[in-house]
């Protein structure tokens, strides 16, 4: 049994459409509650909270926590929650570089393991007008994501490219997660549905 210790729906489709058909738990962590060194460190922190969180109630299965925080100028950003931080995040971004860091955990719940890593995309951002920022906002899709933007729905339109894994900034890294398994003595294929 495979679960994802996340409410992403990104998480979900991403893992569904390669081939897993994982049973969500949300692991109702409170985010503001942990800090960190760096922002790659708090993803970390977080994922692995998240993943003990759901696997302390199950008695079995591999359990995937991840975080995702967007890293400008050194600082961490999470989701930015309303429109005016929303609004500030995007007016910080336009038309720059920074990093998405998701931290990964995975929990072999039986065997009592987890194993757990970061992995890091390069996002260039473009520069909407604020006509465009504001519609964007007004539709609610940035409200919940790591930095305030998403690359699969609309905010795909604002992002001028990346440099590195597209499943991690939806989320969840496929090879890492696949690499994680693998540490663990599982094999990514065996839980194909």
């Amino acid at each position: 049994m495979i679960v994802l210790a996340s409410a992403s729906p990104a998480r979900l489709a991403l893992l569904r459409t390669a081939g897993l058909d994982p049973k969500v738990i949300v692991s109702g962590v409170d985010e503001d509650a942990y800090t960190a060194h760096s922002p790659a460190a708090l993803s970390l922190v977080l994922a692995r909270a998240k993943a003990r969180a759901v696997a302390s109630d199950l008695d079995e299965g591999l359990v995937i926590g991840c975080d995702s925080i967007l890293e400008l100028d050194g600082r961490p950003y999470g989701k930015p929650g309303t429109p005016e931080e929303t609004a500030a995040c995007w007016r910080m971004m336009r038309g720059r570089t920074a990093r998405l860091v998701t931290g990964h955990c995975v929990i072999d719940v039986a065997a009592g393991r987890e194993a757990a890593e970061t992995a890091t995309t390069v996002v260039r951002f473009g520069q909407p007008t604020e006509a465009e920022l504001k519609a964007y906002i007004d539709s609610g899709e940035p409200l919940q994501m790591a930095g305030g933007f998403s690359i699969e729905g609309r905010g795909g339109w604002f992002v001028d490219g990346i440099d590195g894994d597209h499943g991690n900034v939806l989320g969840i890294s496929l090879p890492l997660t696949r690499s994680l398994f693998e540490e663990l003595g599982h094999s990514v294929t065996s839980y194909w549905r």
